[in-house]
């Protein structure tokens, strides 16, 4: 059995702001699918206040990607509602993995647990898709809980994902989100700031491909290289 639940943020923040992208922001194909596993119950009304209250914090995150006539790339901080799907699954035993630390380049073996950020959507500056998606699976016979955070790229980096599951993990924990608070300002680079002379040192730009060559060498590297886990303790 499958719900689906539209959570806004409370308080609204946005006030339809408009904050511009720069060019490092614009890898608009590409997303962050995070999936984290729980050995008990996931309050889905707990879960919806702490989003909503994260969202509050985080009006970006509720806001729609546009383009605007003189293609300028904007966040529009709209205030819009982000998709809670609760998957309910009688048929599986148990997690089918044993590593803690899943990569799923190839497989697709996560697929059943994701609801993925549809970001073709977001090449259509009329669509109203959302730039995160959050799916929450309850394993009936294990009792285990599977919740997946689905994050279009432009947002920021797997680091920004990680500071707003961070943020959610706390308010859903009823503790106070670490400061500093986040801000989305981008620091927009304009022609006549640009210095040649520095370009050997940013290999970001001094060695850009086409997308096409770049996704190449990316999966290439995916299979010519081995995950290694590790694993930190604080005693």
């Amino acid at each position: 059995m499958t719900s689906t639940f539209l959570v806004y943020p409370s308080p609204p923040t946005g006030s339809n702001r408009r904050l511009e992208l720069a060019g490092l922001d614009l890898w608009r194909m590409a997303r962050i699918d995070n999936v984290f596993v729980y050995p008990s119950e996931i309050n889905i009304d707990r879960l919806k206040e702490a989003l909503s209250q994260t969202l509050s914090l985080w009006p970006f995150i509720a806001g729609r990607s546009r383009l605007d006539a003189n293609e300028h790339y904007f966040i529009e901080m709209s205030d819009n509602p982000i998709p809670l799907v609760l998957f309910n699954d009688y048929d599986s035993v148990e997690w089918p993995f044993d590593s803690n630390v899943i990569l799923d380049f190839y497989t697709n073996s996560l697929s059943t647990y994701l609801d993925e950020v549809r970001v073709t959507n977001l090449f259509d500056n009329k669509n109203d898709e959302p730039l995160v998606r959050l799916k929450l699976t309850h394993i009936i016979q294990s009792n285990e809980w599977i919740l997946d955070v689905s994050w279009a790229h432009e947002l920021g980096d797997a680091a920004s994902c990680l500071n707003f599951s961070n943020t959610l993990s706390r308010l859903y924990q009823h503790m106070e989100p670490l400061e500093p608070l986040p801000i989305f300002e981008r620091r927009l680079w304009k022609n006549d700031e640009i210095d040649p002379s520095l370009l050997s040192t940013m290999k970001h730009f001094r060695d850009a491909k086409p997308l096409e060559e770049m996704w190449k060498k990316f999966m290439i590297d995916q299979e010519a290289y081995d995950q290694v886990n590790l694993s930190f303790s604080g005693e």
